[in-house]
């Protein structure tokens, strides 16, 4: 069993807040900065982190080529491909539909690195999600009424699996087991927590998609519906899903 995994990397540049920004552009990211990390530019995306900075080991732009690649997997790698072309990138391997919606695409960053964007199809997706590692589930009582939610009004990628059950992708690195149990009867407490980056943003979201957040006696709720945790925690706001499961949007 391993005892690593891969966290974050570093990309070293001449002009790092200029690399940052494209990859930012690029991946509709943010770039955030570390009090206690200075002179790094941050993105995360989906746990992962990319750095930024200078080193006076490092000018010009890289000679590797394809020796080292960062593969990134996209939501929609033809509105990411059309980032990239606005930025006026030089394309190794332009993107291409590999057929079933699955899509590679090669290009250079401003440095010249290399980066390949990454769409693999759900029918494939679905065959390589033998779980690795620890994992949640939950029961619901219609499969195709929770497809529906859980893809089309929470934004989510929902794989069919082979055993008859559904593979809910919260992010990249989180996928939750959904089961059909025509008996099912939900838990009062909340299954599954949803961190977001913009809390009231994603509430009014969910509102104009027909959603209804539910309020607790023994929370003060504001005319959104969200908890405000103050100094006890972390702002909340709980709705649920088509069988009554609890869910909740957090405040990251």
């Amino acid at each position: 069993m391993a005892t690593a995994t891969i966290s974050s990397m570093l990309l070293s540049s001449d002009d790092p807040k200029r690399l940052a920004r494209w990859y930012a552009t690029v991946f509709e990211a943010e770039i955030q900065t570390d009090p206690d990390a200075p002179g790094y530019e941050i993105m995360e995306l989906d746990g992962f982190y990319i750095m930024f900075d200078q080193r006076d080991d490092v000018s010009g732009r890289a000679t590797g080529g394809a020796r080292l690649i960062l593969n990134v997997e996209v939501d929609d790698p033809v509105a990411t491909a059309a980032r990239i072309d606005d930025l006026g990138a030089d394309w190794i391997s332009p993107l291409e539909d590999k057929g079933r919606g699955t899509y590679f695409g090669t290009v250079t960053d401003p440095d010249g690195n290399w980066l390949q964007i990454v769409r693999i199809s759900d029918e494939l997706e679905a065959q390589m999600s033998t779980p690795t590692s620890a994992y949640s589930s939950f029961a619901v009582i219609d499969l195709d009424a929770a497809s529906t939610f859980y893809r089309d009004v929470l934004g989510m990628r929902v794989l069919h699996l082979e055993v008859g059950v559904l593979g809910v992708r919260i992010n990249r690195t989180t996928t939750v087991l959904v089961y059909p149990k025509p008996d099912h009867r939900p838990a009062e407490f909340t299954v599954l927590n949803i961190p977001v980056q913009n809390l009231e943003e994603a509430v009014d979201d969910l509102v104009a998609r027909g959603v209804e957040f539910l309020r607790y006696e023994q929370f003060d709720h504001d005319e959104r519906g969200i908890a405000r945790g103050g100094e006890q925690g972390p702002d909340l706001a709980w709705f649920t899903d088509p069988s009554g499961n609890v869910l909740a949007l957090q405040q990251k």
